[in-house]
């Protein structure tokens, strides 16, 4: 079983790298520093508080609050300097890459401490990495990173955490299954930032002359 200060460290780089792409967001919209604070703390512990609401433990933020004041400070920050940023969207995808490397492992800790089976373990790495990244781009009315055509996002989550289950079922330890996570998760995620890297999307063919409608 992993140690739970590990699992602290997680979630809380997860949320502090989180809550700036949630300010940056913020930003784009031109929201005032409420809004900030709101968008900060949703994305930075939306994945979080879906991953304990499911797996029936206490709502990692509801135990201990700070994280709730390291989103805060994250997003109090970024509404004083985003404007030095040249471009906050593609700061927004280079932090957003890394929270997703630390926050689909940190989901993958947490379902693996509570001896869930290999399945269970793929899902809450995915929800965890997932959902406030979604979350945000919802409220922010942006088009979800995960929903756009090709994006490798779901698809860097799905491989680091079974990238993290074959590495544990190999006997090679917890703390290195959750690197080799974190690695695969984040080199899949910059090769579609920086490279173009992208899954084949479905394509309708065009109808036949006088075949019905579909």
């Amino acid at each position: 079983m992993l140690d739970f200060t590990l699992q602290n460290g997680l979630d809380y780089a997860s949320v502090l790298i989180f809550a700036l792409t949630g300010a940056l967001a913020a930003s784009r919209s031109q929201l005032d520093i409420v809004g900030f604070i709101f968008i900060a703390c949703l994305t930075a512990v939306g994945g979080g508080t879906l991953r304990d609401t499911i797996l029936n433990r206490e709502v990692f933020w509801v135990a201990d609050p700070l994280p709730l004041g390291v989103a805060t400070a994250a997003a109090i920050l970024v509404f004083f300097s985003a404007h030095l940023l040249e471009s906050r969207y593609r700061a927004l995808l280079w932090f957003d890459a890394f929270a997703l490397a630390v926050a689909v492992p940190a989901g993958v800790a947490v379902a693996l401490a509570e001896g869930q089976g290999w399945p269970i373990v793929l899902v809450m790495g995915m929800l965890t990495g997932c959902m406030g990244g979604l979350l945000r781009d919802v409220v922010c009315n942006e088009v979800p990173l995960i929903l756009k055509q090709g994006e490798l996002y779901a698809t860097c989550a799905m491989a680091g955490s079974l990238g993290a289950v074959l590495a544990g079922a190999a006997g090679l330890g917890d703390g290195l299954s959750l690197v080799i996570c974190a690695a695969l998760v984040f080199t899949l995620r910059a090769g579609s930032i920086a490279l173009g890297w992208r899954l084949p999307v479905y394509r309708s063919q065009p109808p036949r002359p006088g075949a019905p409608k579909r």
